[in-house]
C-alpha cells in the first residue's frame, strides 16, 4: 500500500512527499490531514491527457471538489488548466475566491436555494446543472429578473446501477438527484427547456455513483446518454454539444480494491462514444468528466497520537487516538475501509489485531476495525491512508472539538493551507 509518494525512511518512519510523518505531527500536532501536492497534481494530469488522447473533440476535466474543498485545491486545479464541480454558494464562494475562471465552473445540486442561483449567474459560471422541473421553471425565472440567460446542462438520471454502496448510487432510477428518463421525464424536460426564455440548454449531465472499479458502467452510461441526446434531436430538432459523464472513478484504499489506470476509463468509454455517434450519424459532443475522490483521496493521509490501549482477552483491543468521527466520519456512516499503518514503526511485524477507536462520546466512533498493527503503545503515531477525500470536507465539530490542520507536502517541504481551529473558533457565532 505504499505508493503515491509513501516510503519508508531510514529511520522506519512513514513518509509522505518527501516529508517525515512523525517530524510532521511533532511540528503540526494530531490529529493531522497531511495533503501530497505532486499526487494531486499527477492526478489531475492524467486526467487533462487522457482527456486529450482520447477526446479530440474537446472536454474539460472539473474536479468534484465535494471530495475536498479549500482555497489551495482549488488554486492547484485551475493552475493545472481544470475547471470544478460546486454543489453549494459555499464551494462557489471559495473557488471564485481562489481565483477559479467562472465560465470553468460547473454548479450542481438537487436544490439549490434562490440566492444560490443568482450568486451563480452574477458570477457567470460555465454551467448550471439543473436537477429537476421546479429548479428549471425558477431559474428562467430568476434569470429574466436579472436581464441574464442561464447557460445549463439538465441532470439526467440514466438508470444503471453501479454496484456500489448504496449510499453513494446516483444513477439508478430511485434516486434523490436528475431527471428520469425511462418514465419520460427527461425528455419532456428538455423540451421545456428548449422553449424556456432566460435558459440556453447546452446539453446533459449524469453521475452513476462513486468508488466504481468496472469499466463497463461508464461506458453503458455513455452510451445511453449519447442515445438520448439523438432521440432529442429528433423529437425537437435540436443538436446539443455537451454531455457531463460525472465521475466516481474507484481508487485503492487497501489491498482488496484494484482501480484501473484513468486511461482505460477514458479508452473504452470514447471508443463505445465513438461507435455510438458514428450508428446514430451524431456529432461526437464535447465532454466534461467530474474526478473527485480519485484526485484527492489518494493524495491524504491522516495523522494520529496514540493515546491509550485497551485489552479485553478473548475479545477485542482497542487502540485509542486524539481523532475519531469528528476528522473521519466514514467508518462510523457506511463502514469505510482504510488501511492504517503505525508511522513510527514501520519495519516492525504487525503483532496485533486492534481496533481504531476515536475519542467522541460515542461507541460507534471507531476509525476502523480489526486492523494489523505493531503492538502499540502511548505516544506512536498512526497513519490512516487515503484520506485525502471526505474525510475534511465531512468533518465536524462534534463534542466541541476543534477541526485539525491541512497541510500539503512536496518535495521534502511542506506548508499549512488550512489552519487548525482554535477554542475561539468554537464560539465565534456564538450569542
Amino acid at each position: 500500500m505504499l505508493t503515491d509518494g509513501l516510503n519508508i525512511n531510514e529511520k522506519g518512519h512513514l513518509t509522505i512527499g518527501g516529508c517525515d510523518t512523525v517530524e510532521l505531527a511533532e511540528t503540526y500536532g494530531t490529529p493531522l490531514y497531511v495533503m501530497n501536492e505532486e499526487v494531486i497534481r499527477q492526478a489531475l494530469r492524467a486526467y487533462v491527457q487522457s482527456m486529450e488522447t482520447y477526446y479530440p473533440q474537446g472536454g474539460r476535466v472539473a474536479y468534484a471538489s465535494k471530495a475536498c474543498c479549500f482555497l489551495e485545491m482549488y488554486r492547484i486545479a485551475a493552475q493545472e488548466g481544470c475547471g470544478a464541480d460546486v454543489v453549494s454558494g459555499g464551494e462557489l464562494y471559495t473557488a471564485l475566491r481562489a481565483g477559479m475562471p467562472a465560465e470553468r465552473l460547473y454548479f450542481h445540486g438537487n436544490n439549490k436555494p434562490e440566492g444560490e442561483l443568482r450568486m451563480a449567474l452574477e458570477a457567470g459560471v460555465g454551467r448550471i446543472v439543473v436537477d429537476n422541473p421546479a429548479e428549471l421553471r425558477r431559474l428562467s425565472s430568476i434569470a429574466q429578473d436579472m436581464g441574464s440567460t442561464a447557460a445549463i446542462l439538465l441532470r439526467v438520471t440514466p438508470g444503471i446501477d453501479a454496484h456500489t454502496h448504496q449510499f453513494i448510487r446516483t444513477g439508478q432510477i430511485d434516486s434523490k438527484f436528475g431527471l428520469t428518463l425511462e418514465n419520460g421525464e427527461a425528455l419532456a424536460a428538455a423540451r421545456e427547456a428548449l422553449s424556456l426564455p432566460g435558459i440556453d440548454l447546452k446539453g446533459f449531465h449524469c453521475h452513476i455513483g462513486s468508488q466504481i472499479f468496472d469499466v463497463d458502467p461508464f461506458a453503458h452510461a455513455a452510451d445511453v446518454m449519447l442515445r438520448f441526446m439523438a432521440r432529442v434531436r429528433g423529437e425537437t430538432g435540436a443538436t446539443l454539444t455537451e454531455l457531463n459523464l460525472g465521475g466516481g472513478f474507484g481508487i485503492r484504499y487497501t489491498d482488496r480494491d484494484q482501480p484501473k489506470p484513468f486511461g482505460a476509463y477514458m479508452k473504452q468509454v470514447s471508443a463505445v462514444m465513438s461507435q455510438t455517434a458514428a450508428e446514430l450519424d451524431f456529432p461526437l459532443p464535447f465532454i466534461i468528466l467530474e474526478p473527485g475522490r480519485s484526485v484527492a483521496a489518494p493524495a491524504g493521509i491522516t495523522l494520529y497520537t496514540v493515546g491509550a490501549v485497551k485489552s479485553i482477552p478473548g475479545v477485542r483491543e482497542y487502540v485509542s487516538v486524539d481523532g475519531g468521527m469528528g476528522d473521519n466520519p466514514r467508518y462510523a456512516l457506511y463502514k469505510a475501509a482504510y488501511t492504517v499503518v503505525a508511522a513510527n514503526r514501520m519495519r516492525e511485524p504487525n503483532t496485533r489485531v486492534m481496533t481504531i477507536s476515536g475519542r467522541c462520546c460515542e461507541s460507534g466512533d471507531l476509525i476502523q476495525e480489526n486492523v494489523p498493527l505493531p503492538d502499540c503503545e502511548h505516544g506512536d503515531i498512526l497513519a490512516v491512508l487515503g484520506t485525502g477525500a471526505y474525510n475534511y470536507s465531512m468533518s465536524s465539530n462534534y463534542n466541541r472539538l476543534p477541526r485539525p490542520a491541512v497541510v500539503m507536502v512536496m518535495d521534502g517541504t511542506s506548508r499549512v493551507v488550512v489552519k487548525g481551529e482554535t477554542y475561539e473558533d468554537l464560539i465565534r457565532n456564538d450569542v
